[in-house]
């Protein structure tokens, strides 16, 4: 009986947020000629890209910023061919994590690490970071820039907490997924660990770029802030931590644009599988005047949707089914808001959950196709599925044949640390390139 009158509190409060929040209207990013901005549920170019609205297919390229490094796993050759040949299939919105957080050494982490201590960087990392912006300006590409994570593949929401003097967080490989959600729990109920994060938001945010002497924040290359890659509210038993979610949503999303007001701000949320199946706490969340579109993910596998024992026809047929559902029960929510909507996350095993660059992706392929058809349409109607972007890009990597998951010094693929390398990539060779091609192009 307590969990539940905590829950319907709970949902009486986000109801009162989100009429505050509506009443103070859906409001949108600079709608200067200078950046990516989002207008009447549509997002627009830079002037000096197009003055139409634009629909797109992009790409994940978590590792993007590592490559441009001149230290520890930088490859800036190798970086500059996978950005000529995605421009060159018509993929130029990539969405890119700014950096790790911890120290080096954790199963299923990352390397190497932005953030070693709360405010203390590799600068050899940023200037990567600042190379990176600089080579996707050149190429009139443009990115979406997540802070942090909830996962722990680069510390995160589990870093931070430890910062602040909890005990180190259980890693899922090891000790289980069940107990790193527990652990989780404690992320929005704790303001040490939040003043940290804020903190490490506003150094990148505020961040001159070493290269063009130009601020961070009026960098047209930029397509928007992401406050996390997945954040969850984490609630257990009678945690129910939706309130405090929401209200750290804003709060972060506030503290970015009082210090850029000319640049797009997303949640990098997974839509209603990241809300607790809350579907008013996904409208609330990206209903704030400071959150310009909305964000959904979309896992097959991960959610249950398809089989790890050799997917079959009829898994792919159920995917593609939830999937289309998935998307549908968020347009209401787009459409009530005036905003649009990114898939800005969605993946499919190689056929037979083969982990090798050698096997068929037919399967993908087919799934694929799904989602950029909803694009597509979405585009000669004028609707409010503004673009996707697929999970992910591994182009010219070579990952090891020797052992299934990262090691430090192999090279880097779409699938971090925590996964097998190669399950959700997409190489060059792969006929999976060629299906990009034709809807990027169209």
């Amino acid at each position: 009986m307590r969990i539940a009158l905590n829950i319907k509190c709970s949902l009486v409060v986000i109801v009162l947020i989100m009429l505050m929040a509506t009443l103070c209207g859906c409001g949108s990013s600079n709608e200067g000629s200078g950046y990516w901005h989002m207008r009447d549920g549509q997002i627009y170019p830079p002037a000096s890209i197009g003055a139409e609205p634009q629909y797109f297919i992009g790409a994940n390229f978590w590792y993007g910023v590592i490559l441009a490094s001149e230290g520890e796993g930088g490859d800036r050759e190798r970086l500059h061919r996978e950005l000529d040949t995605l421009y060159a299939l018509g993929v130029t919105n990539l969405r890119i994590l700014v950096g790790s957080d911890g120290p080096h050494g954790i199963p299923s982490k990352v390397e190497p690490t932005l953030q070693k201590a709360p405010g203390e960087y590799d600068e050899t990392l940023l200037q990567a970071l600042d190379y990176l912006m600089v080579e996707l300006g050149r190429r009139n590409m443009s990115a979406v820039l997540y802070f942090n994570n909830a996962w722990e593949w680069s510390g995160g929401f589990g870093q931070y907490l430890m910062w602040a003097g909890e005990p180190p967080y259980p890693i899922p490989m090891i000790d289980g997924g069940g107990a790193y959600m527990e652990y989780m729990v404690r992320f929005q109920r704790n303001e040490e660990a939040k003043a940290i994060f804020r903190g490490y938001v506003t150094d990148i945010v505020t961040r001159i770029n070493t290269i063009t002497g130009r601020p961070y924040s009026e960098d047209p290359a930029i397509f928007s802030w992401q406050i996390c890659n997945e954040p969850r509210p984490f609630s257990s038993g009678e945690n129910d931590n939706r309130v405090l979610f929401a209200e750290w949503i804003r709060d972060i999303a506030q503290l970015i644009r009082s210090l850029d007001p000319n640049h797009m701000i997303s949640t990098g949320s997974e839509g209603k599988y990241g809300c607790e199946s809350d579907m008013a706490l996904v409208e609330l969340i990206h209903s704030y005047p400071e959150i310009d579109y909305i964000n959904i993910h979309i896992w097959p596998t991960n959610w249950g949707w398809s089989s790890r024992n050799n997917p079959t026809e009829e898994d792919l047929e159920r995917s593609i089914s939830r999937s289309r559902d998935y998307i549908e029960e968020h347009l209401p929510i787009a459409k009530r808001l005036s905003k649009p909507i990114i898939i800005e996350e969605f993946g499919y095993p190689r056929d037979g959950y083969s982990f090798s660059k050698e096997s068929t992706t037919e399967h993908r392929d087919a799934y694929y196709a799904f989602i950029f058809e909803q694009v597509e349409q979405s585009r000669i109607s004028g609707g409010v599925i503004a673009g996707c972007n697929f999970w992910g890009w591994a182009g010219f990597a070579e990952p090891s044949v020797e052992r299934d998951y990262w090691q430090k010094g192999d090279p880097y693929t779409a699938d971090p640390a925590q996964e097998p390398q190669g399950l959700f990539s997409v190489f060059c060779g792969d006929s999976t390139v060629e299906l990009i091609r034709k809807y990027s192009t169209i």
